[in-house]
């Protein structure tokens, strides 16, 4: 069997910071549990752009088509603020996407009972929470035409387009109820039927799959708005939720501030199956490349350790080894280890970027 291929592509900001924790951890998973990976590296976003004039090269999509997954640091940064729209280094974050066909966007919402305190939300609230939201990636008002600032008589007018077919909306749909069937059986979908005819078929799609393939699975429907309202109150009411494009990007971050750091949260975009049946994916955290701190040490690595986590289970179908690292991030916050995002009231010193990654890494030696 040959070895699975792991694409690496660090970024800008914070993502070479936190991408080379990663590295660590995927050469101790090589050297301790026989689980080696194929890793090669490159260029995306802004420092794509410094080196080719563009913000993800031709050569580095086709390796990117060809890999078994991808891991993404994060792209951006004041430097690029001023480039035109088309050659934004968040522009090759969005052809990975588009070009891998990555519809479903999984983006987990998980407290651990160490940071339960670093919510705004009280503990009760968000103690325990595990909820997964499932953002369609690929279509949607993002993508739809027409777009653009257009002429009209004497004012400029902003047009975008909200856009689904019914295979889109089915293939997400699914991947929805497949994910539920592995976590809490339930998923709620979000739209708003009320008033947008795409959300009236995204709901009539949603609710034809639920009964023609998985009456098994427990359905709900929410509008996307009562949904925001809904994660503020009670969040641990959603297991598994399925939404479009727009909403899924709004509602996974209000999810995740329910956490306590974007610091914190992984998320994976997936496809169809490859030739070998692995999905095509790309994995990469929440955060941005936060420019401000990057070079100084003070980055959380966790959500990119999180993310390499999340190719363990999806790509590698390695969820029990997926399990021992998500352990061992546990372990290490449980112990109080700190960045200094997750300093809460009771002070104390900050560790830094490779601290916090080497604290992962013995508590993986100690798992064994």
């Amino acid at each position: 069997m040959s070895t699975p291929s792991l694409l690496i592509l660090p970024g800008d900001g914070i993502g070479p910071e936190v991408m080379a924790e990663v590295r660590k951890i995927v050469d101790w998973f090589g050297k301790k549990r026989d689980l080696a990976f194929d890793v090669s590296e490159d260029l995306v976003g802004g420092a794509a752009y410094d080196a080719h004039g563009a913000p993800l090269s031709d050569a580095t999509m086709a390796r990117a088509q060809e890999a078994d997954a991808v891991l993404l640091g994060a792209v951006g940064g004041p430097k690029y603020d001023d480039l035109d729209f088309s050659v934004k280094p968040e522009r090759g974050l969005l052809r990975l996407r588009k070009e891998m066909d990555l519809f479903a966007n999984l983006r987990p919402a998980q407290c651990f009972d160490a940071l339960a305190d670093f919510s705004s939300l009280k503990r009760d609230v968000v103690a325990g929470l595990d909820i997964m939201i499932v953002r369609e990636l690929t279509s949607g008002i993002y993508f739809g035409e027409p777009r653009g600032i257009v002429q009209e008589g004497n004012e400029r007018v902003g047009v975008n387009t909200q856009r689904y077919t019914e295979s889109e909306i089915d293939r997400v749909a699914r991947a929805a109820f497949e994910l539920a069937r592995r976590r809490g059986n339930k998923v709620c979908s979000m739209e708003k039927a009320n008033v947008m005819e795409s959300g009236i078929l995204w709901r009539e799609v949603v609710t034809k799959v639920h009964a023609e393939s998985y009456p098994d699975v427990e359905l709900s429907h929410m509008y996307a708005d009562a949904g925001a309202m809904q994660l503020c109150r009670a969040p641990k009411q959603f297991d598994v939720i399925v939404t479009d494009n727009l909403f899924g990007d709004i509602l996974s971050d209000c999810a995740a501030m329910l956490t306590g750091s974007l610091g914190m949260l992984p998320s994976a975009s997936l496809g169809a199956p490859m030739a070998n049946g692995r999905p095509k994916a790309l994995y990469e955290p929440v955060h941005g490349s936060a420019p401000d701190i990057a070079g100084q040490g003070k980055a959380n690595p966790i959500a990119c350790i999180l993310s390499f986590a999340m190719a363990l289970r999806y790509s590698f179908d390695k969820g029990e080894e997926a399990d021992r690292l998500e352990r061992a991030v546990e372990a290490v916050l449980a112990q109080g280890a700190r960045t200094p995002d997750l300093m809460g009231p009771e002070g104390g010193a900050p560790i830094s970027t490779t601290e916090m990654g080497d604290a992962v890494l013995d508590a993986l030696d100690a798992s064994l």
